[in-house]
């Protein structure tokens, strides 16, 4: 039996791996101690030394030199949650540790929350709820691009995106995206039309965001595009902040109150206090909570102890991280 720990933040790893879990984890595996708090690991260094699997969630300690020359029998980790970009380093890959992470788990809440704010947006709920709100009164506007062959833009069809795409494929309506690394023929077979950045944001009525960000993507929507936008349209972002020009779309956002913006993410995290987009009538803030929340955080444990039994078993495991894929990923 492999000996193992749990690490992470002490307020998630019991949502990340519940008692049920624990249970069928301890029938094949060796639970050294109590769970570690990863903001103090050094303090249970002489557990973590011992460990050759680590199963964690957020608040997973970077694999510097200090944490591996102290993990010295580590092999594998098993991350019930979504990046690991934090944590995960050359030094971690160059000793040959597999990293496995939830990542595709957590793309399900976040596809729920994207999916339903779309269809939402398309009625352009947000804008009569405050519309209402100031007139006292039920005006009926137009243009309201509804539901019936309107056009959705998906910026990038990572794992997020193509989730949102196949959910958004069972209503009527004409998907585009914009990915310069996907393959045409699996965008045919999710229904999408692949074209270029700019037409999307011309031609759509809702425009969500699922890019990674990367250097190549920082800033990637800018004022131009945004001014490119339909009248009426609206912009969801449950990506990251970066890759909007935030001081643009403020700028953008007060030129044209026909617009919306529906931020789960911005940069920094959250705003500062004087940010135009706590003002801005046609911003909606939530606090990053897109992603896995309540009992959908033991669904990315549950996979994770899946793939520890893979892992076990010698069978090919479906979650593991390369160094390769970490350069594209969020």
């Amino acid at each position: 039996m492999n000996n193992a720990v749990f690490l992470g933040l002490l307020d998630y790893l019991p949502r990340a791996f519940p008692p049920p879990l624990r249970e069928q984890l301890s029938g094949r595996a060796r639970i050294l101690g109590a769970d570690i708090d990863g903001t103090n690991w050094r303090a249970s260094a002489g557990l973590l030394s011992q460990a050759e699997v680590v199963f964690s969630t957020w608040g997973m300690p970077v694999m510097d030199a200090d944490f591996l020359a102290c993990a010295r029998n580590l092999r594998s980790v098993f991350y019930a949650a979504g990046s690991v970009k934090g944590f995960a380093t050359p030094e971690a890959y160059e000793r040959g540790i597999n990293i496995s992470s939830a990542w595709a788990a957590n793309a399900i809440p976040v596809a729920e929350y994207t999916v339903a704010t779309v269809l939402l947006s398309l009625k352009r709920f947000w804008h009569f709820c405050q519309s209402t709100r100031e007139t006292k009164s039920f005006r009926k506007e137009r243009p309201v691009p509804g539901g019936y062959r309107t056009k959705v833009g998906l910026v990038s069809l990572g794992a997020v995106g193509k989730l949102v795409a196949r959910k958004l494929g069972g209503f009527e309506l004409d998907l585009l995206a914009h990915d310069p690394f996907a393959d045409p023929e699996g965008a045919q077979e999710l229904g999408v039309s692949l074209v270029t950045l700019e037409d999307l944001f011309a031609r759509c009525d809702v425009v969500s965001l699922h890019t990674p960000w990367l250097p190549e993507t920082e800033n990637l929507v800018n004022g131009r595009l945004l001014r490119s936008m339909k009248e009426g349209a609206t912009l969801v972002n449950t990506s990251r902040g970066a890759v909007i020009n935030e001081p643009e779309l403020c700028e953008v956002l007060a030129e044209r109150p026909d617009l919306t913006a529906i931020l789960d993410v911005t940069y920094p995290e959250p705003p500062p206090p004087e940010s135009p987009l706590y003002t801005l009538s046609n911003v909606l803030l939530t606090p990053h909570i897109a992603g896995s929340m309540g009992g959908e955080i033991a669904r990315m444990g549950r996979w994770m102890t899946d793939e520890y039994f893979r892992f076990l078993d010698g069978l090919p495991l479906k979650h593991s991280v390369s160094r390769g894929m970490l350069a594209k990923m969020a």
